[in-house]
C-alpha cells in the first residue's frame, strides 16, 4: 500500500505561472493560474506545490489508482487512514461531503485540520472509486484563502471511461415505498413515570411524551420528534438513500396511498434531509400532507421530524415553502427543540450519570512512526436522593497516556427544583451553583439536561431508582 509522507518541496523540478491542464494515470487535472507551481512526480504520485511571498503555501497531491474494495466508505476510510491520518497529526475531521456519481465514478470528499511544523494546516481529501479503482487527489494548505483553490482542482477532475458503465435506470426516480409493517396507533402514549407529561409552550404548542415521539401539537398541525432509531439514523454516504431509509422505517408504515412523494435533500456543511408526501393516515382514515426533515447537525444531534398537516399549503403557511439551498430552515429546524419537559424533584431520585472521552495522536513529521498520544476523560454522576439531598461525584483524568494525571471532587449538599432551574448548595468552595435544567424524552425514558452559568452542558442518563 502507499505510504508517502508529503513535505513542502524546496527543490523547483517544474514552475508555471498559469492554469495548466495535465494528466496522470487515469486523472485527467487542471492547476489554477495562482503563481508559480513546482511540480514532482513519484512512483506513486505526482504533486504540484505553490508558496508566495507570505509564507502561505498550497500542495495538491494525485496518486495513481489502485484495487477499490468497491464500497465507497470502505475505501475512504482505507484511503483517509492510510493516506492522511497515518502521517499526520490529525487534530478535526473528516467531515465528509455526500457521495457524488459521475458516469461510472463515485467521489467523496472528507476535510480535516493536522498539525504541520506545529502550525495548523487543512486539509481536502479527495476519493474517487469506479470500474474496480479508487484515486486519492489531496489538498493541503496553510491558509483558508487557498481552500477555493483545491476545491477548484477536485471540480476539474474527470477521469479515463472504463470498459463498462453499471448506471441503474431511472437513476434519478423517487422509489415509493411499499407499507410493509401492520398497522398502529398514530399515538401511543409513554406509560407516565414522570410528573410532567406536557410541556405547554407561550406560542399555543404543546408537547406530549408518547412511545416512540415526543408529538408537538397546535390547531390541526402535528410534529412528530422521532426519538433516536439505530437502523433510521445508520449513516449513509448518499444523502438521498440515507432519507429514503428512514421514510421506509419511520414513516411509511403508518400510511397508505403514498402519492405526490419526493426526496429533495441539500447538501451543505449541516445538510438538510426532506422528504414530502400525500397520504392516507392509516389511524384515522384522513387525507394528509407529511413532511420528513431532518437537520444534519455537526455534532450529530439531529432527530427526524415530521409534520403532519392537512394539505401541502397548509404546511408551507406555518413553516415556509422548500428551499433548495442549506439556509432559511430555522423554523423548521428549531421545532427538535420543543422536546422539553419540566424536572420535578421526584423526578430526579436515583443516579445520574454521564461520561466524555478524547484522545489526540501524535506522528513524527519525518518518519511517521507513532510519538504518543494525550486524552481526556471525565465522568459526572449525580445521586439525588428523597429529602432535598444530592451528592455529585467529578472524575477526570488527561495528559499523555500512561503518565496521567487524575482529579476527582466530590461534593454533598442540598437540592432545589423549580421546573426548569435548579440550585445545588455546597459546591466549589461552598458556593451555590445555578443550573438550567430539563428532560429530554427517549424511548423507555428520559435524559436530564444540566446547563451551568458558564455554559456547560452534561447530558445525564439515569442508571438506576
Amino acid at each position: 500500500m502507499k505510504n508517502v509522507l508529503l513535505v513542502l518541496l524546496s527543490v523547483m523540478s517544474f514552475l508555471f505561472s498559469y492554469s495548466q491542464k495535465g494528466s496522470y494515470d487515469l486523472v485527467n487535472y487542471t492547476l489554477p493560474a495562482i503563481g508559480n507551481w513546482t511540480k514532482d512526480q513519484k512512483s506513486s504520485f505526482i504533486s504540484f506545490t505553490y508558496i508566495n511571498n507570505q509564507n502561505n503555501w498550497c500542495q495538491i497531491i494525485i496518486y495513481k489508482a489502485t484495487a477499490a474494495s468497491g464500497n465507497i466508505d470502505s475505501d475512504f476510510n482505507a484511503e483517509w487512514d492510510e493516506l492522511t491520518a497515518k502521517n499526520l497529526s490529525i487534530t478535526a475531521g473528516p467531515k465528509r461531503s455526500g457521495v457524488k456519481k459521475t458516469g461510472q465514478w463515485t467521489s467523496v470528499v472528507g476535510e480535516g485540520k493536522a498539525l504541520f511544523d506545529g502550525l495548523e494546516m487543512f486539509i481536502r481529501h479527495q476519493v474517487l472509486v469506479g470500474s474496480g479503482n479508487r484515486i486519492s487527489v489531496i489538498g493541503k494548505t496553510n491558509s483558508a484563502k487557498f481552500l477555493k483553490t483545491i476545491e477548484e482542482v477536485n471540480n476539474s477532475i474527470t477521469l479515463r471511461k472504463s470498459p463498462a458503465e453499471n448506471t441503474p435506470a431511472n437513476h434519478n426516480v423517487s422509489k415509493v415505498p411499499v407499507n410493509k409493517e401492520p398497522e398502529k396507533l398514530v399515538e401511543k402514549i409513554a406509560p407516565v413515570r414522570y410528573q410532567f407529561q406536557n410541556t405547554n409552550w407561550d406560542d399555543g404548542w404543546i408537547t406530549t411524551a408518547a412511545e416512540d415521539w415526543a408529538v408537538v401539537t397546535r390547531a390541526n398541525t402535528r410534529v412528530l420528534i422521532h426519538y433516536p432509531n439505530k437502523q433510521a439514523d445508520a449513516y449513509n454516504s448518499v444523502l438521498k438513500d440515507g432519507l429514503q431509509n428512514a421514510w421506509n422505517i419511520l414513516v411509511a408504515p403508518r400510511y397508505s396511498n403514498i402519492r405526490n412523494y419526493e426526496l429533495k435533500p441539500v447538501q451543505s456543511f449541516e445538510s438538510i434531509a426532506f422528504a414530502e408526501a400525500d397520504a392516507t393516515e392509516k389511524a384515522t382514515g384522513k387525507q394528509v400532507h407529511i413532511v420528513l426533515f431532518k437537520k444534519h447537525y455537526s455534532n450529530g444531534n439531529g432527530r427526524y421530524l415530521e409534520f403532519v398537516t392537512a394539505d401541502k399549503g397548509a404546511y408551507e403557511q406555518e413553516f415556509g415553502a422548500y428551499r433548495n439551498e442549506e439556509f432559511g430552515w430555522d423554523k423548521v429546524a428549531a421545532m427538535q427543540g420543543r422536546n422539553r419537559f419540566a424536572v420535578a424533584a421526584a423526578d430526579l431520585v436515583g443516579k445520574w450519570a454521564s461520561s466524555d472521552y478524547a484522545s489526540l495522536s501524535y506522528y513524527y513529521v519525518n518518519g511517521g512512526g507513532f510519538a504518543g498520544a494525550t486524552a481526556t476523560s471525565i465522568a459526572n454522576e449525580f445521586t439525588f436522593f428523597d429529602g432535598g439531598k444530592y451528592q455529585s461525584d467529578h472524575a477526570g483524568a488527561s495528559g499523555v497516556v500512561g503518565s496521567q494525571k487524575f482529579s476527582r471532587q466530590v461534593y454533598k449538599g442540598n437540592f432545589v427544583v423549580s421546573d426548569w432551574q435548579m440550585e445545588l448548595t455546597n459546591r466549589f468552595e461552598g458556593a451555590l451553583e445555578k443550573y438550567s435544567c430539563y428532560f429530554e424524552a427517549v424511548r423507555g425514558g428520559r435524559i436530564l439536561m444540566m446547563t451551568d452559568r458558564q455554559g456547560t452542558v452534561l447530558s445525564l442518563v439515569r442508571q438506576n431508582k
